[in-house]
Parts: structure tokens; sequence; C-alpha cells
């Protein structure tokens, strides 16, 4: 085993999935402060894996760490890893973003995997600073994306399938279509969170002036007024269960104008999901999904939950430059950011083998 710390980014399984957790020139900063990358090759990944290796990264075979990486190597990564009947323990310590801890589907199957195979999940949603602020996030490009595909799908100028792009162009696509009497009303709930920022300036963009909701407005929720606009951003990211902010019943609301709802967070088939009225997220290849059909009062549904990666450069830019700090750290003891992720998926295991452990 090394005293070298040793990081192994993996080649993302999921086919849309064009990000990477660290980018070539931050990758090269950390092999220049004696940090071990290795960098599997990816057909999809936005920076070529030879940028990598110009600046220090080994390399390796696509979807390779199973049997290659070192033990003592954190695998990093972004979304899921593959799933299945047949899947592997996981013996390796790795960064991602795991979705487990909530309850969601499959939870209970990953940590199993990790608890049998003797390695760890250090959840990026769960890098957080002593005052509970993550540290390394994408929630501005995920609200910016969510809100720009609300508008241009509310434009009818939403082309499907989606398809990776760069600020400049989807700005121009959303600046084509503003007009200085568009009655177009929009929320955005969440507003002054990272993923509301990014939803505000992408309507912004579109030449509209949103309704900007965030706690106070969400603790005594006024369910005529949400209903009462044309869009609906949802930006609000909750670990604990809280009454929803919209339910099957509202869909039936004779009061209600809102046509389409873009849900940036996604928190579906968890407890904590503030928008319980459907039950699985929307694709880039079909994008949109009709919560109620007709003619007279259709509501639509936007639920893509990897929206960053249609901006891979920006997004993965902004993100690599927030978390390359904190893998530097991930070389001192008892760092507290890591510390408290591991400690957090202790005692996500522990409550899955105990209910009562909290």
């Amino acid at each position: 085993m090394s005293d070298t710390l040793h990081l192994w980014m993996r080649h993302e399984a999921r086919a849309t999935e064009r990000r990477a957790p660290l980018t070539p020139e931050d990758a090269g900063r950390l092999v220049a402060e004696g940090i071990r990358i290795t960098v599997e090759e990816s057909d999809q990944r936005v920076f070529p894996l030879a940028d990598y290796a110009a600046v220090g990264c080994a390399t390796a075979p696509t979807a390779s760490w199973h049997e290659q990486a070192p033990d003592d190597a954190y695998v990093l990564g972004l979304k899921e890893l593959p799933a299945g009947p047949d899947a592997p323990a996981l013996r390796h310590r790795h960064i991602y973003f795991g979705h487990a801890y909530k309850g969601q589907s499959g939870a209970r199957e990953l940590l199993a995997r990790f608890t049998a195979g003797g390695g760890a999940l250090l959840d990026m949603e769960y890098l957080t600073d002593a005052a509970g602020r993550r540290v390394a996030a994408f929630g501005y490009w995920a609200g910016y994306v969510g809100a720009a595909l609300a508008v241009l799908h509310h434009r009818g100028a939403l082309t499907t399938p989606l398809r990776p792009t760069d600020r400049p162009a989807l700005d121009a696509l959303l600046a084509s279509g503003a007009t200085p009497d568009d009655p177009t009303t929009a929320l955005v709930i969440g507003a002054l969170g990272r993923s509301g920022r990014g939803a505000l300036d992408a309507l912004t963009a579109a030449g509209l002036d949103p309704t900007r909701w965030d706690l106070a407005e969400t603790r005594d929720l006024d369910r005529a007024a949400l209903l009462g606009h044309d869009l609906m951003v949802n930006t609000v990211l909750t670990t604990t269960p809280v009454p929803p902010f919209l339910t099957k019943a509202d869909l039936d609301d004779p009061r209600r104008r809102l046509s389409l709802v873009s849900d940036v967070t996604c928190d579906v088939t968890s407890d904590c999901n503030v928008l319980p009225v459907y039950d699985a997220t929307t694709t880039w290849t079909e994008p949109v999904r009709a919560l109620r059909a007709g003619p007279e009062r259709p509501l639509d549904l936007i639920a893509i939950d990897n929206l960053p990666s249609l901006l891979p450069v920006e997004a993965a830019t902004a993100f690599s430059a927030e978390l390359a700090p904190q893998l530097l750290r991930l070389a001192a003891p008892a760092d507290d950011v890591w510390e408290r992720a591991l400690h957090t998926y202790r005692t996500a295991v522990r409550a899955q083998e105990d209910p009562l452990v909290r």
C-alpha cells in the first residue's frame, strides 16, 4: 500500500454523461502537488484523455477500476455505478453522487454492496463545511439548464433528443424567442440557492421577470399563487420530509394555470420529494412527460437528473474548481469535510442494519 494519495477517475456508465469531476487543468495541479491520478478512457467525456496524460495522469481502459484500481485508491466519478444482480461488491472508497441516504430506489442494494466489499461511499452531495454548506456542487448549471429547457418547451422551440451544447449557443436560443410583451409568468422555488440563481439567470436571458420564492414563501405556501404561474422551476433540495409544494389534487384544481413544471432537484422515490406528482425522471430522448393531457389545461413535466451534462464544459469546469481543493485535503489526516462524509455513510449503513438508528 502506497502513502501517496491515488485518485482513479472512472468512465461514466451513463450514456448521456459528458462531464468529468476533474478537468485536465485541475488534475494537473493535483499531480503537481504529489497526488497520483489515473484516468480511464471514455468515448463520451467532454475532455480528451490525451489532455489528462499531458499533465501527468496515468491512463487505464474503460471501466477497469474494479479489477485494476489498487485497494487503497479512491474511485472518483459523478453518476451511478453499474448495477444489477451480478454487480460486484465494492471494496474501494468511492467519491460520487450515490443518492443512497434518503431511501431512494436501489439505495439499500447499493449500501449492501459497500458493506459486503469493505469499501465506503463518500457522497459528493454530503461534502459540507462546518455550517452544512456544500463545498462543491453543480447546482447553478442544473438550475440554468432546467429553466432554459422549460422556456424552450413552452415556446415550442425544444428539439429532441437533447444534445450537449455551450452557454453562448443556449443563450442565443433563449434570446431568439424573447419578445417585449411576452405574457409568460415563471416561478422559481429556492431562488436564493445555487440552483435557484442559475434558474433566475436563464429566465432573465429569455426575457422573463420570474417570481422568486425561497424559505419564507414555502413555510406558508400560497398554493393559488403557485398554480397561477405558467411555468414553475423547483430547485429545492431537502434532507428531511416537508409538506409538498405540489400534490396530485393540485393537478386537477380548476384554478390551475400552471402548464409546465421543471423539477431540477429530481428527488423522485425519496420521502423528501417536494413534488410527489410523478414517479420517474424524464430523459434526453424524451425530456417532457404529460402529467395532464388535453388541449384545454395540459400540464407537462421536465425532470432530468443530469441537466448540467447538457453544458458539460461550463458545468465541469466550475465543479472541478470547487472539488479540486477538497481532493487535495483528502490526503490530510482527519480532514473535517471528508470525516463528515464518512460519518454520514456509516450512519446510513447503521440505519439500514438497525432502523432505530438516526
